[in-house]
């Protein structure tokens, strides 16, 4: 087996299970994986419904706190994977040396996005159209959930994923992320100065609602603007923000672990990094 490990980090409103699928295609190829959720998550979908208020208050310190943790625990340093606010942490996560390499996978935005397009907006506006919502959690209707993340789904999928993933989230994220343009000492600040970081591949899905790819695109120019370090974009052209765990996340995990692969051969990613 590889002696990298791989963790995975989900998005606002899905549940750490959307990773199964990935964590078994992974394991075929040497990797061992796993995706542990949120503080205040919950091991099922129905319990963290359940038990939602397990998740009020919980904003981005938090949950960078708690994967940092997590890795402090593991015998190396993994390479991280994360999806919406899932990629925005995996960022944070390698830029404080606390992984070897990390993918993005339609990412909230960092600190210094200024586009913000009105889909990003209204993906957004079940909860910060409820400035009360902050501290609370917030859940997705199936309509909400079918234009945030399955507008490029049938109806029937969309339906099936919202029914089978999706989860109560924490309001405090979405209101962290819109205001970190205006907030000095942002959680969702990330170093695009860096120049001794692992690999980064950033993924957007071209019709994505809730993090659009001209987001994402100017998350890379951030970086490719400040450091030589590896940053590198990709696009699945017809996809939505569900491309980590629709029908289709197979076309995403295996562009996932060609580039991890290319990385290695290139020497950028060491076979083995022992954790801090």
């Amino acid at each position: 087996m590889s002696e990298t490990p791989v963790l995975f980090i989900h998005g606002l409103w899905i549940h750490s299970s959307s990773w199964e699928p990935w964590i078994g295609l992974f394991a075929e190829k040497g990797y061992t994986s796993t995706a542990p959720g949120w503080p205040g998550d919950s091991d099922t979908v129905a319990s963290t419904r359940a038990n939602a208020a397990d998740l009020d208050g919980i904003g981005i310190k938090e949950i960078f706190d708690h994967y940092a943790a997590i890795i402090e625990a593991m015998p190396s340093k993994p390479i991280i994977v994360g999806h919406s606010f899932g990629g925005l942490i995996a960022q944070e996560l390698l830029a404080n040396d606390l992984a070897v390499a990390a993918v993005a996978i339609d990412p909230a935005p960092i600190k210094g996005v200024k586009a913000l397009p009105f889909s990003q907006l209204k993906s957004g506006f079940p909860v910060l159209g409820k400035p009360g919502s902050k501290n609370h959690t917030v859940s997705l209707t199936a309509k909400q959930f079918a234009y945030s993340f399955g507008n490029a789904l049938t109806e029937d999928e969309s339906n099936a994923l919202h029914e089978a993933l999706t989860i109560p989230g924490p309001g405090k994220p979405l209101f962290e992320d819109a205001s970190a343009n205006f907030t000095k000492n942002s959680p969702a600040a990330v170093d695009t100065y860096k120049m001794n970081r692992g690999p980064l591949l950033l993924i957007s899905g071209s019709v994505d609602h809730t993090v659009p790819e001209v987001v994402t695109k100017e998350v890379l120019k951030l970086y490719t603007d400040h450091t030589n370090s590896i940053t590198e974009f990709q696009s699945f052209e017809g996809r939505g923000h569900s491309l980590a765990f629709d029908a289709g996340w197979a076309d995403v995990a295996d562009a996932v672990l060609a580039w991890l692969e290319s990385q290695k051969a290139a020497g950028a990613i060491a076979a083995s990094t022992t954790s801090a």
